[in-house]
């Protein structure tokens, strides 16, 4: 197990993840599709931990930049050898990096299939959501939801389980229940809530390359992640 660097034991709330993001690309330069290749390696190699190829993986993508990260590590789970598949609920926006990572997927010719066509996987990555959601699922997406958590297979989320609130770790209306969490950069302020565990199961820190500098600015200290139920399982970088 790889030791989480000292600056990736933080955690940040909703605004937190935002300012980051931001930051790093306008105040130091990174260009967004350089952190979501980076958050889609760190995802791929916790999957890698979960699974051995040619193991089946189907991927849950959402239509903004969580979505994005899911596309480009479906990319990466295929060059590894398992048989990857994937459901869209919205395509993303065009011009954006998530559009960038899911055209190279389709043109690969990685299936994307209707979550009811889905059979026999060892592995669903959940990519729906990410700290962004800040109202409760309905509809569709919640029967979705539900329908995952009702499965006999094993998830992994991408940053935080989709549907739980980034700030409280308590659902919005619905959540994933997840057996790992790759959270990006951080731990989210709600993993701090012991509660949380119901949904985010293991948590794994993925680092991204945003500069040590900028995490520690916005970053508040965690201490110690096992008085809230779990340790960090370690840090991932590409």
């Amino acid at each position: 197990m790889t030791l989480v660097a000292d600056h990736l034991r933080c955690s940040m709330d909703r605004d937190g993840c935002r300012r980051l993001d931001a930051e790093a690309t306008e105040r130091f330069g990174i260009p967004g599709i350089v952190l979501m290749e980076n958050a889609a390696r760190g995802v791929s190699d916790v999957a890698l931990q979960m699974i051995n190829p040619p193991h089946r993986v189907h991927m849950l993508c959402g239509p903004g930049n969580n979505g994005g990260d899911g596309w480009a590590a479906a990319r990466h789970l295929h060059n590894a050898g398992c048989a990857v598949s994937i459901t869209s609920i919205g395509a993303p926006r065009e011009g954006t990096d998530a559009a960038t990572n899911a055209s190279i997927a389709e043109a690969m010719g990685i299936p994307v299939l209707a979550w009811d066509d889905v059979r026999g996987v060892d592995l669903v990555i959940d990519a729906l959501f990410g700290t962004g959601l800040d109202r409760p699922v309905d509809g569709v997406v919640k029967a979705l939801i539900d329908s995952i958590n009702a499965a006999d297979v094993r998830v992994l989320a991408v940053d935080l389980p989709s549907g739980l609130d980034a700030n409280s770790g308590s659902p919005l209306g619905a959540a994933i229940r997840a057996d790992a969490t790759a959270t990006l950069v951080a731990w989210k302020h709600g993993f701090l809530e012991l509660e949380s565990v119901r949904w985010t199961g293991e948590i794994h820190t993925v680092d991204i390359g945003v500069p040590r500098e900028l995490v520690n600015a916005i970053g508040t200290p965690l201490e110690r992640a096992d008085r809230h139920g779990r340790a960090d399982e370690g840090s991932h970088s590409n």
